[in-house]
C-alpha cells in the first residue's frame, strides 16, 4: 500500500483529479476507451468537481459505481444521482453511465441482469473506493449476511446484493474480484477517524471484521491511499 498525505481536501482533490484524467487520457489512446468505478459519499464531493471540469474525451469514457442503495435514481439516496450531479456536467456531461441499480424490484431479483452486463465489461481503468468508519469499502459491510460471498476472490461472482445490518436500504455492490480487475485501484478517505480506522485495518487480519482489509491485503492490484487530515 503506497500512501499519499495532504494538508487538506482541496489539494487532495486537485491532485487526485489531474491523476485520474490522465489515465482516463491513456486509456482512451490505447485501447479507444476507458472506466471509471466511483464511490458514493461527501468525500468524493469535491473531487467529482474537479474531474468534472477536466479536459478529454468524456463520450469514451464509462462511469459506474463502487455499489448503490436500491432506491429510484432521484432518490436523495441515490448514489448515481449524486455522481449524475456532481460529476456528469460541465466537460464530462458526455460521459456514459453504467448504472448498478435496475428496473427489478429487489437487488436479489437485480442481479443476474447487472451480472451480464459487468461480465462483458472488461477490465476496469481506474477504481476508486470510499471507507466507513465500520471499515466497510463499496456495499461490503462487517456482520452482512453476503459479506463471505462478497470476498471470495474465487467466486466468480461481478455484483452481489447486501443487505446491511446497520444501514438503510438494500445494496448492490460489486465484488472484491470485480473491484481488484482494474489498473488502478485508489482509496480515497479524510479526517483523523478513517485515519485511526486505516491503521486499525493494517494491524489486523480478520476481513470480515473489517472488509477494507481484503482490499490493503491482496496481491492482485497495488493500491494507493489518498488521504487528507
Amino acid at each position: 500500500m503506497q500512501l499519499k498525505q495532504f494538508e487538506n481536501t482541496s489539494v487532495l482533490d486537485t491532485t487526485l483529479a489531474d491523476e485520474v484524467s490522465q489515465r482516463l487520457r491513456n486509456a482512451i489512446d490505447a485501447q479507444g476507451m476507458a472506466s471509471l468505478v466511483l464511490s458514493g459519499g461527501r468525500t468524493p464531493m469535491g473531487f467529482f468537481h474537479q474531474l468534472s471540469q477536466q479536459d478529454l474525451d468524456w463520450s469514451k469514457v464509462v462511469v459506474t459505481l463502487a455499489d448503490e442503495r436500491w432506491v429510484d435514481n432521484d432518490h436523495q439516496d441515490s448514489n448515481e444521482k449524486l455522481v449524475r450531479e456532481n460529476l456528469l456536467i460541465n466537460e464530462a456531461q458526455s460521459a456514459q453511465f453504467l448504472a448498478l441499480k435496475n428496473g427489478h424490484q429487489t437487488a436479489v431479483d437485480g442481479e443476474a441482469e447487472l451480472e451480464a452486463e459487468l461480465t462483458d465489461f472488461g477490465q476496469f481503468t481506474v477504481v476508486i473506493l470510499g471507507m466507513g468508519d465500520d471499515g466497510h469499502t463499496a456495499s461490503l459491510f462487517p456482520a452482512a449476511e453476503a459479506l463471505d460471498a462478497g470476498l471470495d476472490v474465487n467466486s466468480g461472482r461481478h455484483c452481489i446484493a447486501v443487505t446491511p445490518t446497520a444501514a438503510p436500504h438494500e445494496r448492490m455492490s460489486l465484488t472484491l474480484p470485480r473491484l481488484l480487475d482494474t489498473d488502478c485501484l485508489i482509496i480515497h478517505i479524510s479526517g483523523p477517524n478513517k485515519q485511526k480506522v486505516l491503521e486499525q485495518a493494517q494491524a489486523g487480519q480478520d476481513a470480515t471484521e473489517l472488509p477494507i482489509r481484503a482490499v490493503l491485503q491482496q496481491s492482485v492490484v497495488p493500491v494507493t491511499v489518498f488521504w487528507a487530515s
